[in-house]
């Protein structure tokens, strides 16, 4: 893919899938086009996303810094650890939460800097087509379409959004790596498969699954990561996780002739790896970068033979670890020790049902202004779900019929069952 030395700006554009709570592994990937290859994403035509694909497409879009994406990615981590039930606890509301946050940090232009540079999949209901949506007419509007990509059924909520009249749900349920069919895109997803930029599998199984326009390795690690996406692990796992997002998008640039420096051999051979300067472009060479073809024989590597990442991406280490911060309280040092932990648990069914009244309370009466909406939504679902049932009862009803086959005993005026025609 060392075309793009020769292409002009705006022929590419950048996918990425849902994800999840692996988001984070995106914003890895993007620091490293940042320092190693930023004309990638400053000649990227538009952003493609879906459900946390879409969230961090639009932070590329608005050129968010790396401490502002891992501390807004890491920082619910950091409050679903506080909470001995993690996303079962009944204050668990991802949607709101970030619904909160994109009104209050997202710019009064962030509409029409994202118009025809952001592309959101959404699935709209009833029917379960995919929607991409590419222009925003106002704030809220773009607020609506990212809050829709990010709803998945019933883990989120039961009631989907709603955008320009039509309810949508997650993205990711019909289209989960937007235009990744096109030759000029550069896909990106946090588990194994036929993306341009994705981990590493080390499982010998030869099995694919393609669902969702995504092709995935059936193997215990895609399970795993799976998983990973709905119930996350440990922050600092999750910043391991970005990191080798970090190096996954350098395997590819490498692959590619995008970069001058072999860095990944070095790692493998246990020399110091080159620092990124962050201003260097890998088309900045006098041309000699062009004639460069593809290395497949750069090696794979894991974060587990990287000792020292920092010497790797100074800027990207120290906004992992600043965003890993703990409260360092004292109350807040004495819930994280074990005998802390064990008196919360102990406390579970003295205060978790005041706990779930509190939080379902507060959300009902959030939900009251959106109530007659919501509920005519609902009388109109249940209305055509009750007309399909009838129709397709009646064909079947119908199908019983129809004149008897040649040779059969029964008259063809008598309405008989053809199961006793036969």
């Amino acid at each position: 893919m060392s075309r793009f030395e020769e292409e002009e700006e705006g022929s590419w554009s950048l996918s990425f899938a849902g994800a999840g709570f692996l988001g984070l592994y995106y914003v890895g990937v993007s620091q490293c086009l940042r320092e190693r290859a930023p004309r990638l994403l400053r000649g990227a035509r538009r952003f493609y996303g879906a459900s946390s694909g879409a969230l961090h497409a639009i932070g590329l879009v608005l050129d968010k810094p790396v401490d502002f994406c891992c501390h807004h990615v890491l920082s619910p981590l950091l409050q679903l650890e506080q909470q001995r039930l993690g996303v079962f606890h009944p204050s668990f509301d991802p949607l709101e939460h970030i619904r909160q946050h994109l009104q209050e940090l997202l710019p009064e232009d962030a509409y029409v800097l994202a118009s025809q540079r952001l592309g959101i999949s959404l699935t709209r209901l009833p029917d379960g087509q995919n929607v991409i949506v590419t222009d925003f007419a106002t704030q809220e509007e773009l607020i609506q379409a990212l809050t829709c990509t990010l709803f998945f059924p019933f883990y989120c909520g039961t009631i989907p959004p709603e955008f320009r009249g039509e309810r949508y749900i997650d993205g990711a349920l019909s289209n989960n790596l937007p235009f990744s069919d096109h030759p000029s895109t550069i896909t990106v997803m946090p588990v194994n498969g036929t993306a341009d930029i994705c981990p590493q599998s080390t499982s010998a199984s030869m099995h694919e699954l393609y669902a969702f326009n995504t092709c995935f390795q059936i193997s215990t690690q895609n399970f795993s990561l799976g998983i990973s996406t709905l119930i996350p692990d440990s922050p600092e796992e999750m910043a391991d996780f970005c990191r080798q997002g970090y190096l996954d998008a350098l395997r590819f640039l490498e692959r590619r002739g995008l970069t001058q420096e072999p860095v990944l051999r070095t790692l493998v051979s246990k020399q110091p790896p080159a620092p990124a300067q962050g201003t260097r472009d890998a088309g900045d060479d006098g041309g000699q970068q062009a004639a460069l073809s593809l290395d497949w024989t750069v090696p794979s590597v894991l974060i587990q033979d990287v000792p020292d990442f920092e010497r790797l991406s100074p800027e990207l280490e120290a906004a992992l670890r600043k965003s890993c911060t703990r409260d360092s309280r004292p109350w807040a040092r004495f819930c994280r020790s074990g005998p802390g932990r064990m008196l919360t648990y102990l406390l579970l069914p003295c205060t978790l049902p005041v706990q779930y009244v509190y939080f379902r309370g507060r959300r009902l009466v959030m939900w009251l202004p959106d109530a007659p909406a919501d509920l005519w939504w609902m009388q109109n679902c249940l209305r055509r779900l009750t007309l399909k049932v009838y129709s397709r009862t009646k064909g079947q009803l119908a199908g019983y019929q129809y004149p008897p086959a040649r040779g059969s005993s029964c008259g063809p005026g008598q309405s008989l069952s053809i199961l006793f025609c036969s």
